[in-house]
Parts: C-alpha cells; structure tokens; sequence
C-alpha cells in the first residue's frame, strides 16, 4: 500500500505533491533551503521570519503560498500564528534562534533564564498548536545543535538546552501522537548564521572542518533540507533526535 501512495505521489509532481510545509525561519540558511527541497518535491511552504524584506525576496524565490513577518521567538505569537493558519496543514520545520555563547561571570542570570525557558516554551507552543493544526502522520520538525553535548566555559544555557530538546521531543511524541514530532540536531552548517557568528574566522573554520571532519567537507544547509524531507516522508519515525554533524562529535576536541 505504502508504495502505491509514493506511486500516486510521484505522478502527482512529486513525492511532497499536496503538502503545505510551514517554515519557521524560513527566510535564510537551513529553513529557506528546506523550502527549496519542499517545493523540488511538489510540496507547497509557508515561510515565517522577522526581517520582513528579506522574507518577501524569499518568498519570492520559492513560490512561497503565504507569509508572515513576526518575532517567532514569542512562543505565544508563535502558537496564535499557527492556530489562525486557514485549513490543515502537513508539516512544521521551526529554525528560528541562534546559539549563545557567554561566560559564567558575563551572564545575565534573567536574560539566561529567558533564553533557556524560551527555547522549551516555544517546543510545547508548537506542539499544542500541532494538534489541532496538523494532519494525522504529519510531523513537527526542530532544528536543535549537537556543539553543547562538550562541556566547555561559556556552554552552561546551551548544554542545557542542548540536553532538554530531545527529552522533550521523546515525551511530546507521546502527547501529540498521531502527529509526529522530531528533532534534527546540527552540528557547524555554513550558514549565513555561521558567517555572522565566526566574522573573519569563517574561512578558516571551513578549513579545520573540511582537515578534519570523516565526510571531508563542511555540511553545509543543503544537508539539513534533505534530512527534513526524508523526517517528513517517512511516517515510521517520531520521538527522536537525528544528528547531522558529519561526524563532528567523533573528532577529539
């Protein structure tokens, strides 16, 4: 049965042909790629960021069907917007937030406390919205990190974050169920975020990895974009956390 399905899929334009695919951060990097692969495959995407100018120009590039300009960081925002989306939709990929690295003695104890306690707020907004948004099989997709799982100075909010995302991502698999949820954890990907992050250390960071990474090149968004499909086609995997890093973990540090 399962291969007539890919069958009518494929006739159809393509193995994603009939799906709407919700991209929060979906204007740059790992989500805007993803959104390429979505529509590569027939699906259609919903593309969420806050810098409005540059999700107009992405928008633009993929056909997106809809858009919305907003803070996606406000887990509360974050749920209303999904709640108010106008019909069923398949999948939900959720990108937005970037890493922070700040010393014990330089951290802002609210300010960490915020960012760890928004990070879990905004898993569980989506989660609760995906129940009722979300087809049966359809899946809620994170994109987490794998850097935090090394202890190391300045580690202490992401580490935590680190090792809260798949436990949560295990326990909401049994809540939401039968939608799925699964969490993508990424090593360094060259990204836009990347170069920002790095400055004028991003070249020389690509040489390390390319010098010493097992796959013998730097994983780039293209990587992660093809993992979420694969996490959004195949309906036999819920509650887990997928490493993509290129064997980054496996190098000594």
């Amino acid at each position: 049965m399962a291969s007539g399905i890919a069958e009518r899929r494929a006739a159809a334009g393509g193995a994603l042909a009939g799906q709407t695919v919700v991209l929060v951060g979906g204007s740059t990097g790992m989500g805007l790629e993803t959104a390429r692969q979505v529509r590569a495959a027939g699906g259609d995407v919903v593309l969420v960021a806050r810098n409005a100018d540059r999700l107009e120009r992405a928008a633009g590039e993929v056909g997106a069907v809809g858009t919305a300009a907003f803070d996606a960081q406000d887990p509360e925002r974050l749920e209303s917007f999904l709640r108010e989306l106008p019909g069923i939709v398949d999948h939900v990929l959720v990108t937005a937030g970037s890493p922070a690295y700040t010393p014990l003695d330089e951290l802002d104890l609210a300010e960490a406390g915020h960012d760890f306690g928004n990070r879990v707020a905004t898993m569980l907004a989506v989660a609760r919205a995906a129940r009722d948004v979300l087809r049966p099989g359809g899946t809620v997709l994170f994109v987490g990190g794998t850097g935090g799982r090394r202890p190391a100075p300045g580690m202490e909010v992401m580490g935590a974050v680190t090792a809260a995302m798949p436990a949560l991502t295990a326990n909401l698999a049994l809540e939401i169920a039968p939608v799925r949820i699964n969490l993508i954890a990424a090593g360094f990907v060259d990204t836009p975020l990347s170069a920002s992050l790095l400055g004028g250390q991003l070249e020389a960071r690509r040489e390390e990895l390319r010098r010493t990474l097992p796959i013998g090149r730097v994983v780039g968004p293209e990587d992660v974009g093809a993992l979420a499909v694969h996490l959004m086609l195949n309906e036999a995997l819920t509650g887990a956390t997928y490493d993509i890093d290129g064997g980054q973990q496996l190098v000594p540090a």
